[in-house]
């Protein structure tokens, strides 16, 4: 186990290196990891991202229940990593800290908001790294930057020492770089599932909103499900009769709200200076009404009800887990924005539904990271896990299952 490394990646926090060693015995022993800096580690501070909310915010006496369920495991907690400010990004440059740099593409952008927890895992500084994501900000780092990451089952882990975005909408989550230790993580963190799909969903509206690159690895996962499973895949619409493009309009809108909420008087209090497009996306948030935001979130409960029937107890649904490979650094911010947009059309389906989602990671012709997920049902998160990483080495070596 090694805590003496160098941070060649500019993944963690500045003075966010420490060692909080972990028990001496468990599921998790021998295996290091990194704290995205919205989860509370007692006695050292909580920044979210942003020097005035380090400035505002007393230094935490107790944990996230996460970090004290890890080191429980036997996991060695090795620092903080940067974030996005307050999540609020699916881009991954700090304009206070900086940017990580992506390993596994150095001239791409590692993607946000849990962009230190993805630099640190990808350049395999640590075993995994808690992230969090709301509209993506795991999904899409971890599509980016070729490791395993997930969103899990909304409310399935536990929001407290968290600093929020979208109460609605966030969950506690983590990457990983090697697939055995993804499942063992998530064998000390979820709960066993009885999940045994036996249809297999391909989401076609989702995938319209993704570049032609995707579509070879889409494929050897529909052709690993198909043989796994024995049935042939059926090529669905998530949204059905309405548009995707609207869905991620009304998560935006309930989204936005709901961390106005949160936020806006210390917002309003306190000032705090904000990259120019996180600045915009709260000025926005200011400016949802009530009445828009009871509309959407009318609208999110029918979308939520939609999704989780077509999924059933028994549906395994595959889409692109972002909309392209990681932009370049020095790509243009339109460009960047309009990535954005078909991404969180995408990314917002899962949100909504609060179901778990996992990145499984691959690699195009010219070995840039990209990945393909899995959807499931409520609660089926250590089941779909396992599942991902079967129908992920099968994909990779194209190999038959055993009948």
């Amino acid at each position: 186990m090694k805590t003496d490394f160098i941070d060649n990646v500019g993944a963690f926090t500045p003075g966010g290196r420490f060692v909080i060693d972990g028990a001496k015995e468990g599921t998790l022993n021998g295996l290091t990891f990194a704290a995205k800096d919205l989860f509370d580690v007692a006695g050292k501070p909580t920044g979210a991202g942003n020097p005035t909310w380090l400035a505002t915010h007393e230094i935490p006496k107790a944990s996230s229940p996460l970090i004290d369920t890890l080191l429980a495991a036997g996991a060695t907690l090795v620092g903080k990593v940067l974030t996005d400010e307050l999540a609020f990004s699916l881009l991954g440059d700090n304009v206070h800290y900086g940017a990580p740099i992506n390993a596994n593409a150095r001239e791409r952008v590692t993607g946000g908001s849990s962009s230190g927890s993805v630099a640190a895992v990808a350049a395999k500084l640590v075993d995994f790294a808690l992230g969090t994501d709301t509209g993506g900000s795991t999904r899409v780092p971890a599509s980016y930057c070729g490791v395993w990451g997930l969103r899990t089952t909304h409310g399935a882990l536990p929001a407290a020492g968290l600093v929020p975005l979208h109460p609605i909408y966030d969950t506690a989550t983590w990457l990983a770089h090697d697939a055995d230790v993804f499942v063992r993580v998530g064998a000390a963190l979820m709960p066993q599932s009885d999940y045994a799909p036996t249809r297999v969903l391909r989401l076609v509206d989702a995938s319209a909103f993704a570049d032609d690159v995707f579509s070879e690895p889409m494929a050897r996962v529909l052709a690993a499900l198909e043989r796994r499973l024995g049935r042939a895949a059926q090529g669905v619409n998530a949204a059905q009769d309405e548009r995707l493009e609207d869905w991620r309009a009304a998560y935006a809108i309930s989204g936005a709200h709901d961390g106005w909420a949160v936020h806006g008087d210390w917002i309003r209090q306190h000032k705090p200076v904000f990259a120019p497009a996180i600045a915009g996306r709260w000025e926005a948030a200011a400016g949802v009404s009530d009445a828009a935001a009871a509309s959407a979130r009318d609208k999110v409960a029918a979308i939520r009800e939609k999704v989780r029937a077509l999924i059933g107890r028994d549906g395994v649904a595959v889409l692109p887990s972002a909309a392209s490979f990681a932009p370049l650094r020095s790509a243009d911010p339109a460009e960047v924005d309009a990535t954005r947009m078909r991404t969180m059309a995408m990314t917002c389906i899962a949100g909504i539904a609060g179901l778990p989602q996992v990145n499984m990671p691959f690699s195009a012709a010219d070995g840039t990271p990209i990945g393909i997920s899995l959807m499931g049902p409520a609660g089926s998160d250590l089941a779909l896990i396992r599942l991902s990483v079967e129908i992920q080495r099968a994909a990779v070596a194209n190999q038959d299952f055993e009948k």
